[in-house]
């Protein structure tokens, strides 16, 4: 096993903040980006180290170490971009979330819904759509690049941290990719994000019991859907810096980020 490496005081302090990556060595593979001081870097595998070998419950990203090291192998750590102060590390951390999307951190970077990786065609329409209008009242929910290998129901059903009784109260649930609505549904139920609940889609992790949901739902009808798809969020609803993926909307208008659920 290969002796554990961290950041003296004073190197530390020549850093500042930084972003970095999580190499799986085996396949060059980039499987965690994040942004820290100090030995933020190395706390991953510090965490896996210490944590109970027999535990159920494993991220995708303390399983992808445990079978680095299991193979023989010790992750790479990569310092991407040092001597920043925290705004303009968040920038250069989503950049790269959105750089390297077999990664496996589970919410995209601050600013990615609204100034992530986009075509130039979807940059026309973002900006060229009309403005959403809300009639009914609703909660947004950012889908980002699972989308388009899922699809839209499958993207948006599962598996956010909020506030169940919240979400029941809507009556809608809005898909959003990179500030555009693209589909609309009904949740006919709010589940906890279990495998029993979500067979097949939702991992065994015991952890996400009562933090995260989903719905089991269907698109909603199509004079209701039409007001929405295609339509770009307003920009009180696309603030620089927003990480957090869920969002609400009532009859009134857009609310505000700081009311949506902590992620």
């Amino acid at each position: 096993m290969a002796e554990q490496i961290e950041f003296s005081t004073t190197v530390a302090q020549k850093l500042g903040y930084y972003v970095y990556r999580l190499i799986d060595p085996r396949k060059g593979e980039t499987f965690y980006v994040g942004k820290g001081i100090g030995n933020r870097v190395f706390a991953h595998v510090k965490g896996e180290l210490g944590a109970d070998a027999n535990a159920n419950a494993l991220s995708e990203k303390i399983q992808r170490i445990r079978d680095i090291r299991r193979d023989g192998f010790e992750v790479t750590h990569v310092i991407h971009r040092h001597g920043m102060d925290e705004k303009t590390a968040l920038e250069v951390e989503a950049a790269l979330i959105d750089a390297y999307p077999e990664a496996s951190n589970l919410v995209s970077g601050q600013g990615s819904d609204a100034y992530g990786l986009m075509h130039a065609r979807q940059i026309i329409e973002r900006y060229e759509a009309r403005e959403a209008v809300f009639r009914h009242s609703a909660i947004l929910i950012n889908v980002g690049q699972s989308v388009a290998e899922k699809g839209s129901y499958e993207a948006v059903r599962y598996a956010w941290v909020l506030d169940p009784k919240r979400a029941e109260k809507t009556e809608y649930v809005l898909a959003v990719d990179r500030g555009l609505i693209i589909d609309v549904f009904v949740a006919e139920k709010w589940l906890e994000a279990t495998a029993e609940n979500f067979p097949g889609i939702a991992p065994d992790w015991p952890d996400w019991k009562g933090r995260r949901w989903g719905f089991v739902g269907h698109e909603a009808p199509e004079d209701v859907a039409s007001l929405y798809k295609r339509c770009r969020l307003p920009d009180t609803m696309r603030k620089r810096g927003a990480a957090n993926p869920i969002r609400y909307a009532n009859k009134s208008g857009p609310l505000d980020d700081q009311d949506g659920d902590t992620p």
